[in-house]
């Protein structure tokens, strides 16, 4: 994984309760990928809910930003060690997902597909109950590319590798599968405050 523009520091007292172990504050936001940044183009992007190869719903562009909107305020922690304060965004709750499509969750588990390729898997139980959105904005403006733009899974309790880049699709799968950080050693969940980096963790 690459991380660029990650400069460290150590949290004051009045932070400490916020800072996951092992980690250290940053006010920049480090630029992260497993891969070259894919060029997304609104006008063919659709995102897609599935049950195991099953399409159940699928949304244009301009029919996602009809959804529901909530925006949120929130610190993120990536496994490389930083974390972010207060970082705001908006999108479409993953619950709000789902009530769009007309279901509830058919299984516990979850890949998150994005435009790259890139997989990773998410339970379910860390995404609904307004835990997780797909968002589209990041400071009250569309999502840069570097970034995971056009639109993102955000997941903020969670270590950020598992908030996928350029989603495009949400998957319910019969068991628990490993994306790809999983594949290559990363946790199957990712708590930052239990520090389960690492499939050993």
């Amino acid at each position: 994984m690459d991380t660029r523009g990650f400069v460290g520091r150590r949290s004051g007292r009045d932070n400490a309760t916020r800072l996951p172990p092992g980690q250290s504050l940053t006010a920049d936001f480090p630029v992260l990928s497993a891969g070259p940044t894919p060029k997304v183009d609104l006008a063919s992007w659709r995102f897609t809910l599935k049950v195991g190869p099953r399409p159940v719903a699928s949304w244009t562009w301009e029919e996602f930003g009809r959804l529901p909107q909530t925006s949120w305020t929130r610190d993120i922690h990536c496994v490389t060690t930083w974390s972010k304060f207060d970082t705001p965004w908006t999108g479409v709750l993953v619950d709000d997902v789902l009530a769009a499509a007309g279901i509830e969750a058919p299984t516990p588990f979850v890949l998150a597909h994005s435009f790259d390729d890139y997989a990773t898997n998410v339970p379910f139980a860390d995404l609904g109950g307004g835990k997780a959105m797909v968002a589209t904005l990041y400071e009250g403006r569309p999502i840069t590319p570097d970034h995971g733009g056009p639109a993102r899974l955000l997941v903020p309790h969670l270590y950020f590798w598992k908030s996928a880049k350029w989603l495009k699709a949400l998957q319910f799968t019969q068991k628990d599968e490993p994306g790809f950080w999983e594949t290559h050693g990363y946790h199957m969940r990712g708590d930052p405050w239990q520090e389960e980096r690492y499939s050993d963790d």
